[in-house]
């Protein structure tokens, strides 16, 4: 079939003389593509992204390592350009006020006020355990009479209880009288009204009831057991007419006048408690009315499945209105320091390992600061111990935007200029030295001073390791920094004495190996070379005659007996400790450097 489409002969003629053209001009310019200098060209390097993970930067395109979602470029950036979009301090990122804005940035103010917490549970109302009583009987008889016949009853001191029949106690009565009346007699013996009486008395007969009886001079069937204490019956365990056996409880009585309130608090919240400080309580059925009470005990020990310790407050208890069994709403305001800085909880970034701000600077820039955090306060705030000071402003919403950009622009720096910390680390210094002035010391950062800890001078509570400075929660001494190659020092190094029974009494137990101490089944505990806080060296440090460690024996009478290394005791075959476990150590020092006076020539001897 022939096709009706056909192309004029001058139009093929007219389309060849300009492709002629064009190859010729491509020709003389070598290539079709623009040759003005690029920024590629100029020194500079597109660099790639992921918008998942900020922290991956490459110079070239592919993949994110993580997320496997494909890399995006990022604006260029050579080494002067990014010095100038990073400003002078190269951890500060400057933001327009318009990006500002549309990233939805705010700030608080760093203030200074108490570190307070209030602390809010629940609690269960409690007989006083110190004013629970029982009523019993020292006597086989039988109840003739009650006077107090129902639980819940209340009743005072020296009211009636029951009448009680008894025969021992019925010639108890006779045996008292007749030794009256030959003590009255002349020349009678005293002796044994004296007995009589007391046995009166061991039965728990008054004193008014023996005057009635010395007075009427007869016997009577049955005696009055009169209630000991004030009071409530909790538990009534006899009914008229019943046979009692000697020790058998006939009341139980409480008195309300003080009840115990036992409440349960988290774990987390025991700093928080201390002994002698105020609590209250509110109650469901009184909800126009507050009782306050006292933080008498906390309990030692930690309910394992609640992760609860148990707290005893105590509250007087006019009115009986506090009634044992119920349950109580349960407030305790405690107030740990006067006068700290506080942050707000919802300026910090958290990452496990160190805790992060962002602190507004002037000219719209944010720098990244760490901040070590103290105990939580109340209203959602953070007491901080170092990295920040009052007055400063704080970014609370928005820093996470902040943190991805800054971690971006911190790996883009490593790329494009590896070397420009070094270089750029004066003049931030110097850009930011009156506001480090301001804030006080930051907190450790670097490998030069990672893993400071506080430790209590005393070495008796230097197990403890503070992560920031202040008192001794323990003797209230202040605590001193350590590092983290003194650290190592300090600790025994697995050099173990000895095992001893935990008993005081039973010191004298040693054992070089765990067991049971032989006087009284306990199992032994070891004993460590105590360690000791680095200090300045002294004289005898200083002299390379004095070995490291010097031992002798732990009997005191022994202390000439020295050795600069581990043994037993020449005269009583006990084993050598080091001197600085003992009290007479010193004296031990003293007589061997009497005994070396030429050991400055030689060299320390480390025991490990």
């Amino acid at each position: 079939m022939k096709s009706n489409f056909s192309v004029p002969k001058s139009m093929l003629a007219g389309a060849l003389v300009l492709f002629l053209a064009l190859g010729s001009g491509l020709l003389l310019t070598g290539c079709g593509h623009d040759h003005t200098p690029t920024a590629n060209e100029s020194g500079a390097k597109t660099l790639y992204t992921c918008g998942m993970h900020p922290q991956v930067v490459q110079d070239r395109p592919g993949n994110c390592p993580i997320c496997g979602m494909k890399l995006t470029p990022v604006r260029k950036s050579d080494g002067t350009t990014g010095s100038a979009a990073m400003g002078t301090d190269a951890q500060a990122i400057a933001i327009d006020p318009v990006t500002t804005q549309n990233m939805g940035i705010r700030t608080a103010v760093v203030t200074r006020g108490p570190l307070r917490r209030i602390i809010r549970t629940v609690g269960a109302i409690d007989y006083n355990e110190t004013a629970l009583q029982e009523v019993t009987t020292k006597i086989k008889g039988w109840i003739e009479k009650l006077y107090v016949d129902a639980t819940g009853q209340q009743v005072h001191r020296g009211d009636p209880l029951f009448e009680i029949y008894s025969p021992e106690l019925y010639s108890a009565q006779r045996e008292y009288l007749l030794a009256v009346q030959e003590s009255a007699q002349a020349g009678g013996d005293k002796s044994l009204k004296n007995s009589a009486l007391t046995k009166l008395k061991f039965f728990d007969i008054s004193a008014g009831q023996i005057e009635e009886l010395e007075r009427t001079g007869q016997p009577t069937k049955t005696l009055r057991i009169l209630a000991p204490m004030d009071g409530f019956v909790t538990e009534k365990m006899i009914v008229q007419g019943q046979m009692v056996d000697p020790g058998m409880k006939t009341y139980r009585l409480a008195d309300l006048g003080l009840v115990w309130v036992q409440a349960q608090i988290y774990e987390q919240d025991l700093a928080y408690v201390k002994l002698g400080q105020e609590a209250t309580v509110t109650l469901s059925y009184l909800p126009d009315r507050e009782f306050r009470g006292r933080v008498t005990y906390i309990y030692p020990n930690v309910d394992e499945k609640t992760r609860t310790a148990r707290v005893r407050m105590e509250f007087h208890n006019p009115g009986y209105y506090l009634k044992p069994g119920m349950f109580a709403t349960v407030r305790v305001a405690s107030e740990l320091e006067p006068s700290v800085v506080l942050v707000p909880d919802m300026a910090i970034l958290r990452s496990g390992e160190k805790n992060t701000v962002f602190v507004a600077l002037e000219a719209g820039k944010f720098e990244p600061r760490t901040i070590v955090l103290g105990p939580q306060a109340e209203n959602d705030m953070y007491q901080v111990i170092s990295g920040l000071t009052e007055g400063e402003r704080v970014v609370t919403s928005g820093q996470f935007m902040l943190d991805s950009e800054s971690q971006l622009r911190e790996a883009i720096q490593k790329m494009v200029a590896p070397n420009s910390a070094g270089t750029t680390a004066p003049a931030a210094a110097t850009a930011h030295e009156h506001s480090v002035a301001e804030r006080g010391p930051a907190p450790p950062t670097g490998s030069e001073t990672a893993g400071v800890k506080y430790l209590c001078p005393m070495p008796e509570h230097v197990s403890i390791q503070y992560d920031h400075p202040g008192k001794c929660t323990i003797c209230g001494m202040t605590l001193v920094p350590v590092t983290e190659a003194a650290l190592m020092k300090l600790q025994p190094g697995g050099q173990l004495l000895y095992y001893t029974c935990p008993m005081p009494e039973h010191a004298d137990v040693r054992s070089n190996k765990p067991g049971k101490c032989p006087k009284c089944d306990m199992t032994l505990i070891p004993v460590m070379q105590p360690p000791r806080l680095p200090s300045a060296p002294t004289e005898s440090e200083n002299d390379s005659a004095s070995p490291a460690v010097l031992y002798t024996c732990p009997m005191a009478s022994h202390a000439r007996v020295v050795s600069d290394k581990p043994g037993k005791c020449p005269e009583c075959e006990m084993e050598l400790v080091p001197t600085s476990t003992v009290s007479h150590g010193k004296v031990a020092e003293a007589n061997w450097r009497k005994q070396h006076p030429g050991a400055a020539n030689s060299a320390p001897q480390h025991q490990h």
